[in-house]
């Protein structure tokens, strides 16, 4: 039960919603994800410290939010970045091809 002196924790809900937009945005070219997952993490350790300081003062409901909104946010990031480099590796290879055989590419005739 919460005690009414306690209050939620001030970005616990935004740490969990910006965590699953950075899951959501990993697919999109990975840097939506990068970045909604840097802002998540940067709320979280600023609440895990107030938090930190007096646990008492904080809803239980918040914490959690907190803690799983984190979560998300690493493995948005996780997988954000994955993708980043994934797609920064398929442009150097293909711009390794047309470097080394641009009549292969440019003067392809049907």
């Amino acid at each position: 039960m919460e005690n009414q002196t306690q209050r939620p924790l001030p970005n616990g809900t935004a740490v969990l919603v910006l965590g699953i937009i950075a899951i959501v945005g990993c697919f999109c070219d990975g840097l939506p994800g990068l970045v909604c997952g840097i802002i998540a993490l940067v709320l979280a350790n600023k609440d895990l410290k107030l938090y930190a300081l007096d646990p008492t003062m904080y809803t239980p409901s918040s914490y959690s939010n907190l803690k799983n909104g984190r979560t998300c946010a690493i493995i948005g990031l996780a997988l954000s970045a994955l993708y980043f480099v994934i797609i920064i590796v398929f442009f150097f290879i293909w711009g390794a091809a047309v470097w080394t055989h641009p009549q292969d590419i440019f003067n392809h005739s049907m």
